[in-house]
């Protein structure tokens, strides 16, 4: 699906400056979330490249990881294989005081493992049935569950694989699986659309992002998911610090008793001076 037609990208300064807003109401919405005790679930779904791990950084970047976990599992081992589906994915729910953000979810089972085959048709089909009831669980004990699906065109996926593959600090990103992907592209729509169908629910429903252009994607998922919660700023302790440092009778040992690191930052700014 392709961005709405005259959409642009909003201006590198003003994302910029919106960016720090948002970075800023999501540090008091985790205060709030400490204060009160309340538990968030943030679900980020969607084809691969569409920007899933882009919106979490920026989501994360100022935050405690102490209150706000990001989650996302690897294939799930043996012993995982034989528990209720959903059971590795309860253990990482959030406790009072905390938001747990999970990068890719329960929602494996709908997407990759009905696609590739890694699950039945009998184990999809259950997944369908159970999921809204397993959501709605979830939401009566108190958890505030936001579910995001980041839509992408085929044509901006693939430019977005290609940029990987150039890329050598992104190359770890692209596996065979997106390659797979690419090359089941309707099979993969067909399965979101019957896993949209299912679990778009009125208690639980999913929010799409238009993740076309990243900054515009990025920003109005971040907006949209503040605005769903019902936060305010809390107060802090005040902190009185000293005009001055403080001056302890104490003489710092000398320099050659320790193993400092060499200064590398040095010898790159000598190197700039000499070429001019």
């Amino acid at each position: 699906m392709n961005a709405p037609a005259g959409t642009r990208k909003v201006p590198k300064k003003i994302y910029r400056s919106e960016l720090r807003r948002l970075q800023i109401e999501f540090v008091k919405l985790q205060g709030w979330v400490r204060k009160t005790g309340a538990r968030v679930v943030v679900v980020f779904e969607g084809r691969d490249a569409a920007g899933k791990g882009g919106a979490i950084k920026r989501i994360t970047e100022h935050l405690s990881p102490r209150v706000t976990q990001v989650v996302a599992l690897p294939v799930p081992t043996e012993r995982e294989r034989t528990q209720w589906y959903y059971q590795r994915y309860i253990a990482h729910l959030p406790a009072a005081g905390e938001i747990v953000l999970f990068d890719r979810s329960w929602y494996n089972r709908a997407g990759v493992e009905h696609v590739m085959g890694f699950c039945t048709e009998e184990e999809h089909n259950r997944f369908l049935r159970q999921t809204p009831v397993f959501e709605q669980m979830l939401i009566e004990d108190g958890i505030l569950l936001r579910k995001y699906w980041f839509s992408v065109s085929q044509e901006e996926q693939l430019r977005r694989f290609q940029a990987r593959r150039k890329d050598p600090v992104k190359r770890w990103k692209l596996s065979p699986m997106d390659v797979e992907s690419v090359d089941r592209w309707a099979d993969y729509g067909r399965a979101r659309d019957q896993m949209m169908a299912h679990t778009d629910t009125s208690v639980s429903p999913w929010y799409v992002v238009e993740s076309e252009i990243k900054r515009n994607a990025r920003l109005n998922m971040m907006a949209h998911l503040l605005s769903t919660i019902d936060y305010h700023d809390v107060k802090h302790p005040k902190v009185t610090l000293p005009d001055e440092p403080v001056r302890a009778d104490y003489v710092r040992p000398p320099r050659e008793l320790y193993n400092y690191v060499d200064d590398h930052a040095a010898a790159l700014i000598r190197a700039a001076d000499e070429r001019g």
